[in-house]
């Protein structure tokens, strides 16, 4: 039983080793390699491109199993690669990445490869393997980032004034592994219009010279590109300082102040301080200067009225204004040229064509030995090489001759005065002709001339400063006729000796406030008040100035030189200086403010140059007020009134309001802003006649000059109405207008007119263009009715336009008034009917003329009787002053003491009821009553 078995073991081992011998005859060769490889994978891929490709041989092919390729084995430990065979016949093999490949991780790998044939049979036995080759394998990058700055802000600094090769330098970096996506190829300035470039390393330079001064600060953006041409995904800022050259000069000011009205003195260098760059100075000297050339007349005046600036500057009256504004009763500058645009400044402009006569009862005609020319003038240089006369002012023959009696020339820059004087005067040879020759003649400049006459002397005053004559010439006095004199402006009138009358030597330039005054010269304190100047530079905290500062201003204030031995004591001294206009309201505009300085060395004159600054101070346009007269816009009055004089105004007002802006107002008309009342000064107002002008002898103007006391104010009259004049208060004006009286003994008048304007600052404020109507009532002559006395009170009706300022109190007040006057008028009535109704039962046999009232109603002649009763002047009476004060209540009392005249004796609306009936009752009292008749 068991040598079966072992005989089948036997022949298993057999088996076996005949087995190992065959095979071992057939697997005879190892697998062949190459002996290196070189291979390329780009990263993110699994595939290695083999150089040469990855085939292993075996020279036992094509024994099957001996001769095939079963492997390829890889050994590295950090090798990320594996062989697949795939074709083991062929021996062909692939090398592949068995993870993701990153360039910027690792860029290369050195490993070993070795392939294994499959043995001799199909179990893989007896397989040989091949030697060992060495495989490199670089990987491919990927251009997958982008060129990144090492850091996003970058600066620089340059000198004013050079060119340099390089100014700094921006880097930027790439992620990427290979030299041509990790390197930067390529920088470029994306800011457009820059003085700069930058080269591929990425240096920037300038390529022009910089200036501080136009521009100290420079803001670029850079980009980057690699080799790839991928730009950066965000650019670098790169910021460029211009460093200027110490150059000697003042820093910290700036080119324009704006100055609002009514805030008083303005700091216009708060910051300012001199650099000297560190150079040692011994002493600085500043002048600051204030330009106002272009400003009205020089400067920002007070541009009132001339006789209104001579009131307020305390001047003697009786000057004539010889170049009034125009109007209907001082018409002959309206055909004069006027210079516009001059904040209403009254300025005439003669281009050497226009003249105007002086009507004769303007004309002063009494020049003795003392009187005074003034005027403002702006000249330039005469045309031409020689250039003729051009006559300011002139008094020559009307007619048949052509003798200049005074004048005032300009010839050659020359200013000249001529007096020749009349033999009634004296019959010597004596000076005549008084010669000028200043810069400020022909300067193109405004300049203010004063002429003071005391004969033989002359004197000239420009802009505040004496001049004497370089040159007088005597001269014979002119034989005395009986030939009219002609008194022009602009020209000389040449009346004789021509076939026609004409204007000769006319003026080129411009006059303001051409005035004369006869019997007096100006003051010297009254000269300078006259062209004093409204704006200025000013100090602010005088009393803190450093005592090492020495300053002087110039009269106008408009110069202001300041010097010093210590520099910071100057700086501080200079940012004090402030500009100040006092003017209400201001001319708007420009003024230019102009600096120089020089600085001084040890030991030497002059050592840094310091160039001079210009600056402009911006005057606001200030808030323009809203002038308005409010009043009874009719009376109606019997003309037996008018003969004794009519109050017109007697409860005129004059207020003033200025808009201010706050929005839309709710409930209301939608209107933007609120009215708030201004406080400001008139200059003048004026009474005009509308229609005909008054009739002398019967149709009057009158104003107390008790009226005028204690106020800056004066007035002039004739037939076409009146005008008050002065600087003074709204209140003051309505005061005095108050108190204007008509007078008119005309018969057959049915109504007058009257229209009242005021003005602020010569006519740059004007009010409304207030009209008052006088319906003359003239009383009927009638037997019946006589009790239709009874309504004569309808002819005190008074017509008045709305109350703007109301209240509940004056409400009141007038309610209790209406009721007192009611009742006097009543009680007066009956008294005058009862007296009335005796005289009629006295006269009842004499003629009665009757005129027809109505088809039903008649009235009674009082024509016979000496009484007069005007109910209207009883209202006035009893009426209450409006606007009482103690100065007005003073004034009152003092008028009623000594100054009560027969145009006085209708009541004074500004009085009590008790005095304002004196002089009433002393009127009744004077009239010759009948025996019968009761006396009210």
């Amino acid at each position: 039983m068991q040598t079966p078995s072992i005989v089948l073991a036997l022949l298993l081992c057999l088996a076996l080793g005949l087995s190992s011998v065959l095979s071992a005859k057939v697997n005879k060769h190892k697998p062949w390699i190459e002996t290196s490889y070189r291979g390329l994978i780009t990263e993110n891929t699994d595939e290695v491109l083999l150089d040469p490709p990855l085939v292993a041989l075996d020279k036992d092919a094509p024994v099957p199993y001996a001769g095939e390729i079963c492997a390829f084995r890889v050994y590295g430990l950090d090798a990320p690669f594996e062989a697949v065979v795939l074709n083991r016949t062929s021996g062909e093999g692939q090398l592949r990445a068995h993870r993701p490949i990153d360039c910027e991780h690792q860029r290369e790998y050195t490993f070993i490869i070795q392939a294994h044939d499959c043995g001799g049979g199909p179990g893989g036995t007896g397989g040989k393997r091949s030697h060992k080759a060495v495989v490199h394998v670089q990987v491919g990058d990927v251009n997958e980032f982008s060129p990144v700055f090492s850091s996003l802000e970058y600066s620089g600094s340059v000198l004013e004034g050079r060119v340099y090769d390089s100014i700094l330098q921006v880097q930027a970096t790439d992620e990427d592994c290979s030299p041509q996506y990790s390197q930067i190829c390529n920088y470029q300035i994306t800011t457009e219009d820059t003085p700069f470039a930058i080269d591929r390393n990425g240096n920037i330079r300038n390529t022009e010279s910089l200036s501080f001064d136009t521009q100290p600060h420079y803001e670029i953006s850079v980009t980057a590109f690699d080799c790839g041409q991928k730009k950066a995904k965000h650019s670098a800022t790169v910021h460029i300082h211009v460093k200027p050259i110490c150059k000697p000069g003042w820093r910290g000011w700036t080119k324009r102040v704006d100055y609002e009205p009514g805030i008083g003195s303005k700091q216009l260098f708060p910051k300012m301080h001199l650099e000297t760059c560190e150079g040692a100075v011994s002493s600085v000297q500043t002048t600051v200067e204030l330009q106002t050339r272009h400003i009205g007349k020089g400067c920002d005046r007070e541009t009132y009225s001339e006789k209104s600036l001579q009131k307020l500057c305390g001047a003697s009256s009786g000057s004539t204004d010889l170049l009034p504004a125009p109007s209907a009763a001082f018409n002959w500058t309206a055909s004069l040229m006027t210079d516009g645009g001059r904040d209403s400044d009254l300025i005439y402009r003669f281009d050497g064509r226009q003249a105007a006569n002086i009507p004769d009862w303007i004309t002063p005609q009494n020049l003795t030995d003392q009187f005074t020319i003034a005027t403002w003038m702006k000249h330039g240089p005469s045309p031409g090489l020689r250039g003729e006369k051009e006559t300011l002012l002139c008094n020559s023959d009307k007619t048949e001759m052509n003798r200049h009696h005074y004048s005032l020339y300009v010839h050659n820059c020359r200013l000249v005065f001529l007096l020749r004087r009349d033999f009634t005067q004296g019959d010597s040879f004596r000076p005549a002709e008084f010669h000028w020759k200043l810069e400020q003649i022909c300067d193109k400049e405004w300049h203010y001339y004063v002429i003071n006459v005391e004969f033989p002397v002359v004197a000239l005053y420009v802009d505040g400063v004496t001049y004497d004559p370089y040159l007088v010439t005597d001269d014979w006095p002119i034989h005395s006729s009986q030939i009219d004199v002609q008194l022009t402006v602009g020209a000389c009138w040449q009346g004789g000796e021509v076939s026609k009358a004409r204007f000769t030597q006319h003026f080129r330039g411009s006059l303001s406030g051409l005035t004369l005054r006869p019997g007096k010269i100006e003051s010297q304190k009254v000269i300078s008040c006259l062209q004093a100047c409204k704006e200025g530079l000013d100090i602010t905290s005088l009393e803190s100035m450093d005592k090492g500062i020495k300053f002087h201003f110039n009269p106008a204030q408009s110069v202001l030189v300041m010097e010093g031995e210590d520099l910071e004591q100057v700086n501080t001294a200079l940012r004090k200086v402030s500009y100040i206009n006092s003017r209400q309201f201001p001319t708007p505009g420009t003024r230019r403010i102009h600096i120089s300085t020089t600085v001084q060395c040890f030991g030497e004159d002059v050592c840094i140059s310091i160039p001079d600054i210009e600056a402009i101070v911006m005057v606001m346009q200030p808030s323009e007020p809203r002038i308005t007269i409010t009043g009874a816009e009719q009376l109606n009055m019997p003309a037996s009134d008018l003969a004794l004089g009519l109050l017109l105004f007697r409860d005129l007002h004059i207020f003033s309001t200025v808009t201010k802006s706050d929005g839309i107002v709710p409930n209301t008309d939608h209107r933007s802003g609120v009215l708030d009342e201004m406080v400001h000064n008139l200059d003048y107002c004026d009474i005009l006649v509308l229609g005909e002008e008054l009739k002398k002898g019967l149709e009057s103007l009158h104003l107390p000059r008790s009226a005028l006391l204690g106020k800056h104010l004066d007035y002039t009259n004739s037939t076409t109405g009146m005008s008050i004049y002065g600087v003074d208060s709204m209140s003051h004006y309505a005061q005095v207008i108050r108190q204007v009286r008509f007078q008119s003994l005309r018969t057959g008048m049915s109504a007058r007119s009257f229209r009242v304007s005021c003005s602020e600052l010569n006519g740059r404020y004007t009010s409304n263009q207030f009209t008052l109507q006088v319906n003359v009532l003239h009383r009927e002559k009638a037997v019946k009715h006589v009790n239709h006395m009874v309504a004569l009170p309808k002819y005190t009706q008074l017509i008045h336009q709305p109350n703007i300022a109301s209240n509940g109190h004056s409400s009141g007040v007038a309610n209790a008034v209406t009721i007192v006057i009611v009742v006097c008028i009543v009680a007066l009535v009956v008294i005058v009917v009862l007296g009335v109704y005796q005289l009629y039962l006295t006269h009842m046999q004499e003629d009665m003329d009757v005129h027809t009232l109505s088809k039903k109603e008649k009235d009674l002649d009082l024509s016979a009787l000496t009484i007069t009763v005007n109910p209207l002047e009883s209202i006035e009476e009893l009426q209450p002053a409006e606007e009482l004060t103690e100065e007005e209540v003073e004034e009152d009392e003092e008028d009623e003491e000594d100054d009560i005249t027969s145009s006085d004796l209708d009541s004074d609306e500004e009085g009590t009821t008790t005095p304002s009936m004196q002089p009433q009752t002393k009127m009744l009292n004077k009239i010759q009553w009948p025996k019968n008749t009761l006396h009210c």
